[in-house]
């Protein structure tokens, strides 16, 4: 059976429960721990969901926070629905549609 994973980034949660609520905050304390992001950058980390993170970047929030990366990150996992298939391989009767068929142009000649 398949399974369909998720997270959900937290970041921004974790901050404000720090008392912090600009995202300009997190950049010198990030430079602090070797970590050299623009603000733009710590801005997208923050307000979005990030595809990717180093995990030299996921230290340093943890270290900055004094917290784990389950609290920055929490994952779900659900079974994913199985495909429908038809009960049985006959076929489809057939319906009114067939008299729908256009038929074929007869050509007259001139007279």
């Amino acid at each position: 059976m398949k399974r369909k994973v998720s997270y959900t980034w937290k970041l921004r949660e974790v901050m404000a429960a720090h008392d912090m609520f600009t995202t300009t905050a997190l950049v010198p304390l990030l430079r602090d721990r070797g970590i050299e992001l623009s603000a733009s950058q710590v801005h997208r980390l923050v307000s979005g969901t990030p595809e990717r993170l180093s995990l030299q970047v996921m230290a340093a929030l943890c270290d900055i926070f004094a917290c784990t990366p389950a609290d920055l990150v929490t994952t779900t996992a659900v079974n994913a629905g199985v495909r429908k298939t038809a009960s049985d391989d006959a076929p489809a009767p057939p319906t009114a549609v067939t008299k729908l068929r256009p038929r074929p142009a007869r050509i007259l000649p001139d007279a």
